[in-house]
C-alpha cells in the first residue's frame, strides 16, 4: 500500500520505522518546519526529519497544511492511506485526499483523554492502565471511528518517560496491524464509533500544571511527579529558588505541615495534606539534576517548601 507518513516527535519513529520494515511503500515523510531554538536560535529539526533523511525518503515541511502546492503534492503521490502520529491537525483537504482516508495513533484508550498530553494525565490521574488507539481522522480532533486498541498496564515504578517508551512501540504493532487490515479489507475494516458518555480531556501541560501543591495528598503529589518527569518536571519554590522533583516514594511517616521538611540520613522528606514523601531526585535552579543523597552533600535543608 502507499502511505505518507506524518509526525514530529520520538514517539512517531517506531511506527515509520515499522511501516519501512513491512511490506508497504512509504512514498513521503511530512513533519513541522525547522524551528530556531536556544540562545543562537539555531534551526532545529524535527526527529522524524532526523530519521527520514537518514532513510533517504521523500520529506515535507509544509507551513501552512492548506498550502495549495502541498496539497497539490500529496495529491501528486497518490496515497493510499495517510498515517498520522503525533503531527498537527490535519484539514480535511488533506486527510481525504487518499484512497482509504487518513488514520492516526492516539496514545490513550480512547475516547478517554483526547487532547495533547494523554501519557501525562493517565499518570497524574493514577490511572494502573492505558494503551493506544488506531482511529480514522475526522472534522473533530480524536473523534473519529476506532479500528484497534491496544492496552498496557501503568507499573508503580512508571513515569512518563517509560510510559512514553512503552507506548511508542505498542503504538508501532498497531499502526502496522491498522495498516495490514485496511489494506486486506480494501478500506472496509471493521470500526466502533466512541461512546462520548466517557470521553475526558488531556489538554497540553503548562507550567500551572507543574507546581505541586503540598495541601494535597502525598498519593496525589507522587503522581503528579510521576505525570511530569522527566519533562517538564513538577516544581516548587525553595528559599527562594525553583525546585524540581523528578523521583519520589511514598513514605509511612507520618506527615505534619504541609510543605515542611526533614531529613533523616541521606533521604529528605516532605509532609502533605495527607501523608508524607519522600523526595529521591530532584535539582535546584542553576543546577544540575541529582539524587537526594548527592544533593545533601553540599547542601543543608532548613526551610519549608514555599518559603
Amino acid at each position: 500500500m502507499n502511505i505518507i507518513f506524518m509526525g514530529t516527535p520520538d514517539f512517531a519513529i517506531p511506527s515509520l520505522e515499522a511501516l519501512l520494515n513491512s511490506n508497504h511503500k512509504v512514498s513521503a515523510v511530512v513533519t513541522v518546519p525547522d524551528k530556531p531554538k536556544g540562545r543562537g536560535l539555531k534551526l532545529s529539526e524535527s526527529r522524524v526529519k532526523i530519521f527520514a533523511l537518514k532513510q533517504g525518503l521523500k520529506l515535507l515541511q509544509p507551513i501552512k497544511l492548506k498550502e495549495e502546492s502541498f496539497i497539490s503534492e500529496i495529491r501528486s503521490i497518490l496515497p493510499d492511506l495517510i498515517v498520522v502520529v503525533a503531527f498537527r491537525i490535519l484539514p480535511k483537504e488533506v486527510y481525504s485526499i487518499p484512497k482509504y482516508g487518513s488514520i492516526n495513533l492516539h496514545s490513550s484508550l480512547l475516547p478517554k483523554y483526547r487532547g495533547a498530553a494523554p501519557i501525562n494525565w493517565a499518570l497524574i490521574n493514577g490511572d494502573t492502565e492505558t494503551g493506544v488507539t488506531t482511529f480514522f481522522l475526522q472534522d473533530k480532533v480524536d473523534v473519529g471511528n476506532v479500528i484497534e486498541q491496544n492496552k498496557c498496564p501503568i507499573e508503580p515504578d512508571d513515569n512518563a518517560g517509560s510510559l512514553h517508551d512503552k507506548l511508542s512501540l505498542l503504538g508501532a504493532e498497531a499502526v502496522l496491524s491498522t495498516v495490514d487490515l485496511i489494506e486486506e479489507s480494501s478500506g472496509k475494516v471493521p470500526v466502533f464509533k466512541q461512546d462520548e458518555s466517557s470521553a475526558s480531556d488531556a489538554p497540553k501541560i503548562f507550567k500551572e500544571n507543574c507546581k505541586i501543591d503540598w495541601k494535597k495528598s502525598a498519593v496525589e503529589i507522587h503522581n503528579l511527579v510521576r505525570g511530569l518527569s522527566p519533562y517538564p518536571g513538577a516544581f516548587t519554590i525553595l528559599d527562594g529558588k525553583i525546585f524540581k522533583i523528578f523521583k519520589t516514594a511514598l513514605s509511612e511517616n507520618q506527615s505534619t505541615m504541609p510543605g515542611s521538611l526533614s531529613v533523616i540520613g541521606k533521604n529528605i522528606y516532605a509532609s502533605t495534606g495527607s501523608g508524607e514523601l519522600e523526595i529521591k531526585e530532584l535539582q535546584i535552579e542553576g543546577k544540575r539534576r541529582t539524587t537526594a543523597g548527592e544533593f545533601l552533600k553540599g547542601n543543608k535543608i532548613n526551610s519549608s517548601f514555599g518559603s
